[in-house]
């Protein structure tokens, strides 16, 4: 995990195994690509894809340079695709960036099967925060990368463009369905957390507490 830019946004490089070298991929790399560049080229991986939960421009900054750098394509929730091509028409407030656009090489929706850098990625529609947000979910290794749904503690935010609050309350209801509660959760933005333990505590969770 490295969190970057002003925002603190958290930024994961993944790979399957623990030995050195091979593939791997990024999710979310919301800025300071020299920084992201060297830690892949240190533990001499090769990057195989760059995966959006979403195009808000704290996720995105380095794609551009990431996914120029290493020839990794990207892939970008379908409705999402525009505010990737024309990232700083997308950004809401003066003084960020500038961020570079990119034309993603692929687009996902919700219930695709992603086999990435020796790991199985299953692709869950999470809207809520953001209107094509997705949670990317690696098969038999109880992890989601849950983008600006669900943090420790609290849930993204629902006041920007396309933020909707029984929308994110159902996205979430359906990861706390479909995924235990030793689920590890590793967010856009604050600590890492677990299933249960959001379900536990989180107080934005207290009417899905039956589930």
């Amino acid at each position: 995990m490295f969190t970057v830019g002003p925002v603190q946004e958290n930024c994961f490089i993944a790979r399957a195994g623990g030995e050195d070298g091979g593939a791997c991929v990024i999710v979310d790399p919301g800025e300071e690509a020299p920084r992201l560049l060297r830690a892949i080229e240190s533990e001499g991986l090769t990057l195989e894809a760059i995966l959006l939960t979403h195009t808000h421009f704290d996720h995105t900054g380095a794609v551009a340079p990431l996914a120029r750098a290493t020839g990794a394509p990207v892939y970008c929730p379908q409705i999402e695709v525009p505010a990737m091509q024309d990232v700083m028409a997308f950004v809401p407030w003066p003084g960020f960036g500038p961020f570079e656009s990119w034309d993603p090489e692929h687009t996902v929706q919700g219930g695709e099967s992603l086999e990435l850098a020796g790991m199985t990625f299953d692709v869950v529609f999470t809207p809520g925060h953001s209107p094509g947000h997705v949670t990317y979910a690696v098969r038999d290794e109880g992890a989601l990368f849950s983008g600006d749904v669900l943090f420790a503690g609290s849930v993204g935010r629902v006041d920007l463009p396309g933020g909707d609050w029984p929308t994110l309350a159902r996205s979430i209801a359906t990861l706390l369905e479909r995924y235990d509660d030793d689920t590890t959760v590793y967010p856009g933005h604050m600590g890492i957390t677990t299933l249960g333990a959001e379900r536990a505590t989180n107080p934005y969770l207290a009417e899905l507490s039956s589930l």
